[in-house]
């Protein structure tokens, strides 16, 4: 009987090293991963946004009082204001690419198999986006600027969904009520000038900012998809913050190089800029500024998508100004102004309320 027992549990401890063999054999098969994501990915999501949200608050409130240093002040005895929007965005760029690139050798590579041709198109896509919305600003009235710069997030949202991305109904909504809110919100500033203003070259500017916005929200959404086909055996593959932020400021950079030569701001950038000392400084500032500000808009792409980083750059002016108003009384808002944000902290809330909503659901099941 003894004898029985013992071969009983010999065969007992046989089965489970059988079963742990399996297992483990099985969790050898699953696709390798790397610290560009993971399984544990997905965990302390509302953190990382936390984090992408304050800092681009942060980095782009200190960015826009910069902005006017450099495009407000006026130097020399004849008092001239620096108006060459392409050398800027040139400068900016070649800034932020070399701090990508040293980024990348501080930290190292991902060690995946990156789209880099994919990314660089997407930078220049986005650098044509920011300088013709920049100079339509020069073209049209006001209240055509405030439509164009505070409809972004539609063409945004679309490019996401002609990339494949599918969004639940309740996001379709909250994209069409901040952006109903960011045009009230700005509106209300001041009274706006008659349509007449408005220039077909300003009118076709603002068109083609708006199909860039779109074209670059696609193309960014295709990065994500085609770095996980170039890389099936890593799990959640997706580049670094330096790296996109490397490749897609060297593909605005060319672009920008190649605008500044057809309009020959190149020559007339450098020559304001070694006439006005100060102004060096200014748009050196505002280049190094910009930096900041990058490092959490690619934290963000990285991390979420275009559409989540669209709505925190919408929204972020409307949040400065409210601190504004409420710091100084002079900035106090109107009524219309507060109807607009009424507009924009209800579609955000409705979302964390949703979110929270689900959770709640899960956890019960669970």
């Amino acid at each position: 009987g003894g004898r029985r027992g013992n071969t009983h549990m010999a065969s007992e401890r046989a089965t489970r090293a059988r079963a742990r063999s399996i297992k483990m054999g099985a969790s050898a098969s699953k696709p390798a991963t790397t610290a560009t994501g993971g399984p544990t990915s997905g965990k302390h999501k509302e953190a990382k946004l936390a984090l992408a949200v304050g800092g681009i608050f942060f980095a782009f409130s200190a960015f826009a009082v910069l902005q006017e240093d450099v495009y407000a002040t006026k130097h020399g005895p004849k008092g001239e204001k620096f108006t060459h929007t392409f050398f800027v965005l040139l400068v900016e760029r070649a800034v932020n690419t070399v701090v990508g690139a040293l980024g990348c050798a501080a930290f190292g590579r991902t060690g995946i198999d990156v789209p880099i041709r994919e990314i660089l198109v997407s930078g220049v896509s986005q650098m044509l986006a920011m300088a013709t919305g920049n100079e339509a600003l020069r073209y049209v009235s006001f209240t055509t600027q405030v439509l164009g710069k505070s409809c972004k997030m539609v063409p945004v949202m679309i490019g996401g969904v002609a990339a494949g991305r599918k969004y639940p109904t309740s996001q379709y909504l909250q994209v069409l009520v901040v952006t109903l809110g960011v045009v009230v919100f700005n509106l209300g500033k001041s009274k706006p000038k008659s349509a007449a203003d408005d220039s077909a070259f300003g009118l076709g500017l603002i068109a083609l900012s708006l199909g860039a916005d779109f074209v670059t929200a696609m193309l960014q959404d295709r990065v994500k998809t085609a770095t996980k086909r170039r890389n099936p055996r890593v799990t959640n593959a997706k580049t670094s913050t330096f790296e996109s932020m490397a490749w897609t400021n060297a593909g605005g950079f060319v672009a920008a190089l190649v605008t500044c030569l057809a309009t020959g701001q190149l020559a007339d950038g450098i020559e304001f800029t070694r006439r006005h000392p100060a102004f060096a400084k200014a748009i050196g500032a505002y280049a190094l500024s910009s930096v900041i500000g990058q490092l959490f808009v690619y934290y963000t792409i990285t991390e979420f998508d275009s559409l989540v980083l669209s709505t925190v750059t919408t929204t972020r002016k409307i949040f400065s100004t409210v601190y504004s108003a409420f710091r100084k009384l002079e900035n106090a808002l109107n009524a219309t102004q507060w109807g607009g944000c009424g507009l924009v902290f209800a579609a955000l809330g409705y979302e964390l309320l949703e979110k929270y909503l689900r959770r709640g659901k899960r956890v019960k099941k669970a």
